[in-house]
């Protein structure tokens, strides 16, 4: 087992998928703003299945993508991969890691009705963005280039693409 790679993948969608939603669902609890647990009827688990499935199937792939192909290294910005992934997923939007943990917080507020759980996934998407923008980015071009730069120019950063990417 690679540990640093699967401590990376406790902290960061831990943090994203469990710890903070957990907080924000104990301390709204006894409020108007309250998750609503069990949810009541199939139209709960419809809606959630919507976002959670594509969400879990965009992060599993990525992950997968990151311990084969990434050449060492983890999905930590601490640690980051050695080699520059442009299949699978990543063929049509820049950050389908982050884009299935989108869905999956949408599926987690959809599910327990929690306007709450809708806010932090707006927040952790501006958080990321302007992560993406300001930090991510450059260290991806001073790592990579010429390839990732004429990747950035090409595929979008949270939508896919209609078409996959073939580098030129």
């Amino acid at each position: 087992m690679n540990w640093p790679f699967a401590k990376a993948i406790i902290i960061l969608p831990g943090t994203a998928l469990v710890y903070v939603p957990a907080a924000v669902i104990w301390f709204t609890r006894n409020t108007e703003f309250a998750a609503v647990f069990p949810p009541q009827g199939i139209v709960p688990w419809i809606g959630a299945a919507l976002p959670g499935l594509p969400g879990l199937v965009l992060m599993g792939w990525s992950v997968r993508l990151f311990a084969t192909q990434g050449g060492g290294g983890t999905p930590a910005p601490w640690e980051p991969i050695a080699k520059f992934i442009v299949t699978g997923p990543y063929r049509y939007m820049r950050n389908p890691m982050l884009t299935g943990v989108l869905f999956f917080q949408a599926a987690e507020a959809v599910f327990l009705h929690s306007w709450p759980l809708f806010i932090w996934a707006a927040l952790f998407f501006a958080l990321n963005t302007v992560y993406f923008i300001f930090s991510e980015e450059p260290g991806l071009a001073k790592r990579h280039g010429e390839a990732y730069l004429d990747y950035k120019r090409q595929v979008p950063r949270w939508l896919p693409r209609l078409t996959p990417y073939r580098p030129t």
